[in-house]
C-alpha cells in the first residue's frame, strides 16, 4: 500500500481492544491503529484523524455498531465500514446489511483480520479518486429494475414461493446478484465458504432469510433514474446477462473447473456495474460522456477516464471487492478493458469477460457504443488465440437460440 493505512477499532470491551492490540503488532510498519470504547469515542476520533477503515462491534451500549456505520456512512461515506460481532444470529445485526462492506465474526481469527485489513487498504489505493470513492463506498443497496424488483416482491408474498423461481429472478438482476454474492460470502451468516453462484447463494440462504432481506429490510432499491437519452438500464441489463452467457460457455468448453466456470458467469454479469453506478449517481456528466464519447469515435471507458478520473471498471472492481467477492471475479471487473495490464496471461475470468464482451460487440454491432477490440496479443501469449472464432461460433449459436425463444 502506497501510505500507511489508518485503522479504528470500536469495542467495549477492554479486553477484545487489548487482544487486537496484541494481534495486530506485526503490523504497526504497514497500519497505524486507533482504538475507541464507545461510538462516542469513536465519533470523536473521525473528527480528529482521517481514518481509512473502521471496525466496529455490533453490541455496545448506547449507540451500537449498526447505528454507528450508519453514522459513518453519511458523514464519511469514503471509509470502509467492517461490522465484527459475536452475535450473527441476533435480529439486530441484520440491521448492519446496507451499512456495512463486510462481517467477521468473534472469535476472530489473526489470519483472517489481517488479510481483510490488508486487502481492504489495498482496494483503496486502487481508486486513486476521493470523490469516486466518496460515492461508491458509501452505497448501502445497489439499483435494481423496478419491474425485476416488482417481480420479486410479488413472488416472495406467495404462499407456495419457491426459491428456485426466487433464484431464476434475482440471476436476472446484477445489482440483486451482486449483493446477494456479497452477504452469502461473507462471515454474517456463518456459512465459510465461497459461493460464486445467484442461484446456489439464494438456496444457502434460505426462503425465510431472503423474505427478511427483501421484505423486510429492503436490500434492493428501486433504480432512481430512468433511462437516459442515450443510455439504457434495460439494455445494459441485456448486454450484462448476453456477455455472462457467453463467458460462462466459452470457460466450459476450455475447463471443467466449476469454480472458473462460475466466476466468469458473475464477472460476465456484473462486468458494467460501474456503468450503473455512473448513471444512477451522475446521471447527467455520464450522458454527457456517452455523448462525447460517441462524437469523438472513443471507446466509453476512455473518456470515463478523463472525465471522471477512473472508468467504469474500476468503480465496479472497487465496490465488489469491497463486500468481499472472490479476488478473480473483482480482476474481471478491473481488467476487461485493460486486458494487456493483466499480470497472468492464460485462461481467467478477466480473459473470458474481455473476450466475451467484444465477441458481444461483433456479432450484435451498431449498438450506441464504440467498443474497443478483443486483443490477439493476450489470446497468443496465452496460446489462446486459434480458439477465438470457435468460442465467436459458439456465441453466435447462443444467441440464434435466444431469438428463437423470443
Amino acid at each position: 500500500m502506497s501510505t500507511r493505512k489508518k485503522i479504528l477499532f470500536v469495542d467495549d470491551e477492554p479486553n477484545i481492544l487489548a487482544g487486537l492490540k496484541r494481534m495486530l503488532r506485526s503490523m504497526r510498519s504497514e497500519m497505524e491503529f486507533f482504538f475507541a470504547e464507545n461510538s462516542g469515542q469513536a465519533l470523536q476520533c473521525l473528527a480528529e484523524q482521517p481514518i481509512d477503515i473502521v471496525v466496529a462491534d455490533m453490541r455496545m451500549p448506547g449507540m451500537d455498531g449498526a447505528s454507528l456505520l450508519a453514522a459513518i456512512q453519511k458523514r464519511y461515506p469514503q471509509i470502509i465500514r467492517i461490522m465484527l460481532t459475536g452475535h450473527a444470529d441476533d435480529e439486530s445485526v441484520m440491521r448492519t446489511v446496507g451499512v456495512a462492506h463486510r462481517f467477521l465474526t468473534k472469535p476472530i481469527n489473526a489470519g483472517t483480520l489481517k488479510e481483510t485489513l490488508l486487502r481492504s487498504g489495498s482496494l483503496q489505493d486502487m481508486l486513486d479518486n476521493s470523490g469516486l470513492k466518496s460515492l461508491v463506498a458509501g452505497l448501502g443497496t445497489l439499483p435494481s429494475l423496478p419491474e425485476t424488483y416488482a417481480r420479486l416482491e410479488k413472488q416472495l408474498r406467495q404462499p407456495d414461493c419457491a426459491l428456485a423461481d426466487i433464484a431464476r429472478i434475482i440471476e436476472q438482476d446484477p445489482a440483486m446478484s451482486a449483493k446477494i454474492l456479497q452477504l452469502v460470502n461473507s462471515a454474517f451468516f456463518g456459512l465459510y465458504t465461497n459461493v460464486e453462484s445467484p442461484g446456489r447463494a439464494v438456496n444457502l440462504l434460505g426462503l425465510d432469510t431472503i423474505k427478511a432481506l427483501v421484505l423486510g429490510l429492503g436490500i434492493f432499491s428501486e433504480l432512481p433514474v430512468k433511462s437516459g437519452r442515450l443510455f439504457s438500464v434495460t439494455e445494459l441489463w441485456g448486454h450484462s446477462m448476453t456477455c455472462a452467457t457467453f463467458a460462462k460457455a466459452i470457460a466450459a468448453r476450455e475447463s471443467n473447473d466449476n469454480v472458473l466456470i462460475e466466476q466468469a458467469f458473475i464477472g460476465g454479469l456484473l462486468h458494467d456495474m460501474g456503468k450503473l453506478l455512473f448513471f444512477a449517481k451522475k446521471h447527467q456528466d455520464y450522458e454527457q460522456a456517452i455523448d462525447q464519447a460517441l462524437e469523438d469515435g472513443r471507446p466509453i471507458q476512455e473518456v470515463e477516464r478523463d472525465l471522471f478520473g477512473a472508468c467504469h471498471g474500476d468503480v465496479g472492481a472497487y465496490l465488489i471487492g469491497l463486500w468481499g467477492l472472490p479476488g478473480p471475479v473483482v480482476e474481471a471487473l478491473l481488467f476487461h478493458h485493460r486486458i494487456t495490464d493483466y499480470p497472468e496471461p492464460g485462461l481467467s475470468p478477466a480473459l473470458i469477460v474481455h473476450v466475451a464482451d467484444g465477441l458481444y460487440h461483433r456479432l450484435q454491432p451498431g449498438q450506441n457504443t464504440t467498443p474497443a477490440p478483443i486483443e490477439m496479443t493476450v489470446l497468443q501469449e496465452a496460446d489462446l488465440a486459434d480458439r477465438l472464432e470457435s468460442w465467436n461460433d459458439l456465441c453466435a449459436e447462443i444467441l440464434a437460440r435466444g431469438e428463437d425463444n423470443d
